[in-house]
């Protein structure tokens, strides 16, 4: 079984910076497909950001340029520099894991519990 653990979110001015971490635990965390998503109430989970297990990375088109992703194999742990945070940035983040057999089938779908990020002056 697989543990993600989400930290980092909190309140921050419009404009500031957060970086969020996501530690793995219970798998080859080298080999996962990572992930960021939030949500905001009564509105369904987006893609924030992902990067694969060769470091290719995707972004979602409102964070482009604001937003990082990077992952440390060495420390099991992924993470979300955020820079030039707007008020639309507020929502529950997530930490994402997918798992792919040798066949390319998702074998495993992991989330975390979640952190907030509030951008409010």
């Amino acid at each position: 079984q697989v543990q993600l653990v989400e930290s980092g979110g909190g309140l921050v001015q419009p404009g500031g910076s957060l970086r969020l971490s996501c530690a793995a635990s219970g798998s080859d965390f080298s080999s996962a497909v990572m992930g960021w998503y939030r949500q905001t109430p009564g509105k369904e989970r987006e893609s924030v950001a992902g990067i694969r297990s060769s470091g290719h990375t995707n972004y979602a088109d409102s964070v482009k340029g604001r937003f990082t992703i990077a992952r440390d194999n060495a420390k099991d742990t992924v993470y979300l520099q955020m820079n030039n945070l707007k008020p639309e940035d507020t929502a529950d983040y997530y930490c994402n894991a997918k798992f792919y057999d040798w066949l390319g089938i998702r074998r495993g779908d992991y989330w975390g519990q979640g952190t907030q990020v509030t951008v409010s002056s």
